[in-house]
């Protein structure tokens, strides 16, 4: 079954764009977490936190165990994502929250939208500017924003001193409770999960695109309620991000559910991801790698994210790969499952050759990072080049090289640039001929406008 599959796909790529049929286009489904570290997850080793569904997925597809994030950290993670693309293609060199993203090549939404499928948005959004919401950039319905619960005096009054601290004073609206149809208060990611359901109900007679980027796991999550908490063994430091993730991991398991019951199972691809590395403050972790957002955005763990690929029709299950790929490449992947021409703009590969293996060894030789704004945030600044175990960084361009063997010294512990002139210059050398191709830092246009435009309520809004 799988093999015909493939041979099928093949055959659709061969064909060129628009020759797939309704039928035999697959579903995606893209998720995209917020902040998740790349140990946070049983599949990815951590004990203390129970992501059976997650880890499901990963044993019905294949696990990337070399996966970046070019763009760190959010808000370009997201525009990388959205357009298949370093972002600094574009001009965004840093978070440069605001930008425009480019409207003379597709999005990966309108890409899709454009060849015969229906495409949903549902969470956070974070990309490009204030008049660029997910409808004015490809996706045909957006998940309306349900009202965030406001808290009473009362409610206040019987808080524990962390959650009081963040929402007890002048900040009364929750971050992750809202208020369902019905006037019940329930967890955002739940809420999430179910209109994830709603959406392949109601479109699983055609080919869809369904895009969940939830506001989780981002800080602050001292609002995860015992009943998430209790399910894990986190230490008190990482409980609640712990809570947060069994969440994240339920609305994977609803979504197996809907696929498998609507028989969709085998011919969708989900990707599941992360924004960025661990939060470190709220104890999320990189093991075995080191730093994340915040005060480790030098290393490793801020750039190297879990990502897994699954769709048990064509991927083979339970395989590791261990190639080093970027967010990047999903837009060229899922253009190809579909069988359809990767746009010239895209930086990306198509993935599945490397994740059938088909082809070995990395999808890019080397990544590069350029986190260069110079208004942007001191901690973000990051010169980062990656060939085989090597990573090269530095923070300025005045600084001086260092040099790490990620496979001897996944910690980062030891820089050995002094004893490998040669990997510095080459490194340095393709670094150098990379950054000759960008253009110039854009700046942020001054504008008005409100790209939440799906608005608040309950529902979905749609493209006009």
């Amino acid at each position: 079954m799988k093999n015909s599959i493939i041979h099928l796909l093949i055959a659709l790529m061969a064909l060129g764009p628009g020759i797939a049929s309704a039928e035999s286009k697959p579903n995606v489904v893209l998720i995209y977490i917020d902040d998740l570290g790349y140990g946070d997850l049983g599949t990815y080793g951590t004990p203390d936190i129970p992501t059976p569904h997650i880890d499901q997925l990963a044993a019905e597809g294949v696990q990337c165990n070399t996966s970046y994030i070019t763009n760190p950290p959010c808000c370009p993670s997201r525009c990388a994502l959205i357009m298949g693309q370093y972002g600094q293609r574009f001009g965004k060199y840093g978070m440069s929250r605001g930008l425009p993203i480019p409207e003379d090549r597709p999005t990966l939404a309108r890409f899709l939208s454009d060849n015969g499928y229906v495409t949903g948005q549902i969470g956070k959004w974070d990309i490009g500017s204030k008049l660029q919401g997910p409808l004015e950039v490809g996706f045909q319905e957006v998940a309306k924003k349900a009202p965030q619960k406001v808290y009473s005096d009362k409610e206040v009054e019987r808080m524990k001193p962390a959650v009081r601290r963040a929402f007890g004073g002048k900040r009364r609206n929750s971050k992750y409770f809202c208020i369902n149809e019905d006037g019940e208060t329930v967890w955002l990611t739940d809420y999430d999960g179910d209109m994830m359901v709603d959406f392949i109900d109601r479109h699983q007679e055609k080919p869809f695109f369904l895009y969940w980027s939830p506001e989780a796991v981002h800080s602050i999550n001292v609002e995860a309620p015992e009943s998430l908490m209790a399910r894990t063994t986190a230490p008190k430091n990482r409980r609640a991000l712990a809570g947060a993730i069994v969440s994240v991991d339920d609305q994977v398991g609803k979504l197996m559910k809907v696929l498998e019951e609507k028989g969709l199972r085998e011919n969708t691809l989900v990707i599941f991801s992360s924004d960025n590395g661990a939060n470190g403050s709220e104890g999320g972790s990189s093991a075995p790698y080191t730093g994340g957002k915040g005060s480790g955005t030098q290393k490793e763990g801020w750039v190297r994210v879990p990502t897994i690929f699954s769709m048990p029709g064509v991927l083979p299950k339970g395989r590791p790969y261990s190639g080093m790929i970027a967010n990047f490449d999903f837009y060229s992947t899922i253009a190809s499952i579909a069988g359809l021409q990767i746009p010239e703009h895209c930086d990306g590969v198509n993935l599945v050759p490397f994740l059938t293996g088909e082809q070995e060894g990395d999808a890019h030789p080397y990544l590069f990072w350029h986190n260069s704004e110079p208004g942007d945030a001191e901690r973000r600044h990051l010169l980062a080049a990656r060939w085989e175990d090597w990573r090269l960084y530095r923070k300025y361009a005045d600084d001086e090289w260092q040099l790490f063997d990620l496979k001897k010294d996944p910690r980062e512990e030891n820089n050995v640039a002094a004893q490998n002139p040669e990997v510095v210059q080459q490194l340095a050398r393709k670094h150098e001929e990379w950054a000759k191709t960008l253009p110039p830092v854009a700046e942020i246009p001054e504008m008005e406008g409100d790209k939440e435009r799906s608005g608040r309520g309950y529902g979905w809004a749609t493209a006009p």
